[in-house]
């Protein structure tokens, strides 16, 4: 494994150098992570594209943070993944696949996946295969230290599949640590695709720690842990514009090489200044991130290297 650069202590947004000239897409800026990371690459001078699922969402969005473009695009559906994919017509330098849900009750998206499989990776899946030509420098990935609790059964391309579809019994917590294991093991599979065919943007995994988003808590949100961590994070966790900040590291630093995860250093990677971590030795596992990636593709109907783009 290569080795990372030197990542300055206490990293933060007055860290990030000009940016004039440089283009960045971020799916899910409408609030959270995304309009926080919109609005630090925007200060910097950047040229930020945004999504969101509706276009009262995005325009919101786009007056609080500055961005210059919005697409619209709904994760759960895609038909709106390719109607939006085929708005991509010029290169970015690095596009952010971050929007995602947590820990909902169990639901379908429009396509049949079960919802947060569905969102955080296979729309990220297709919306990403369907962009790749334009996508110049890197892809910055938000997993999650939730990771943890993902495990994909067996490992087989069945119980994947089972998964994604939302067969079998559900829990909330578990279905969204495999969604956040699919988003490593997606970074870990499309650098191996890379490297066997000699080109394409650099992957690179980050996560927020514990940050304050909309993420936690909401009406919807019935189960005892969904409900404590609400009531906890308005204390204990930090906020999204320090959340945002591995997203932005793994963004503008120099020299970070392929599949890099980078998220904060205080304890047990809660909350702090961004640093270089790992994920859990499952999302390494090649054979679990090809079974993940063969089934995606069946899935979604986009095989990467036959995309309409390529």
């Amino acid at each position: 494994m290569q080795s990372q650069p030197n990542l300055p202590a206490g990293w933060n947004t007055s860290r990030i150098p000009d940016q004039t000239g440089q283009r960045y897409l971020i799916t899910g800026a409408n609030s959270g992570l995304g309009l926080e990371t919109a609005k630090a690459l925007v200060a910097k001078g950047a040229h930020v594209t945004i999504t969101a699922r509706s276009e009262v969402k995005g325009a919101t969005a786009m007056t609080e943070s500055g961005a210059q473009e919005f697409i619209q695009l709904d994760l759960a559906d895609l038909s709106s993944v390719r109607a939006a994919a085929a708005k991509v017509t010029e290169p970015y330098d690095v596009v952010f696949l971050n929007a995602g849900i947590m820990v909902p009750p169990f639901t379908k998206t429009v396509d049949g996946f079960e919802s947060q499989m569905g969102t955080n990776h296979l729309g990220h899946f297709a919306f990403a295969g369907l962009i790749e030509r334009y996508v110049t420098k890197r892809w910055i990935v938000t997993s999650s230290f939730a990771h943890r609790l993902g495990n994909f059964g067996d490992r087989s391309k069945e119980s994947i599949k089972n998964r994604c579809q939302g067969i079998g019994k559900y829990s909330p917590w578990i279905s969204y640590g495999d969604s956040k294991l699919a988003n490593l093991l997606f970074v870990n599979e499309l650098e191996r695709r890379r490297l066997v065919r000699g080109h394409g943007a650099i992957p690179i995994a980050a996560h927020p720690g514990w940050a304050r988003t909309n993420l936690f808590g909401g009406p919807e949100k019935k189960d005892l842990i969904s409900k404590l961590s609400d009531l906890t994070a308005t204390k204990l966790a930090q906020t999204g514009a320090q959340g945002a900040l591995p997203l932005l590291c793994g963004a503008v630093l120099d020299g970070i090489n392929h599949t890099a995860f980078i998220g904060p250093n205080g304890f047990m990677e809660l909350k702090g200044s961004p640093k270089f971590t790992h994920g859990k030795a499952l999302a390494y596992d090649q054979q679990l991130a090809s079974n993940l990636w063969q089934v995606s593709e069946e899935l979604t109907g986009v095989a990467w290297e036959n995309s309409p783009h390529a």
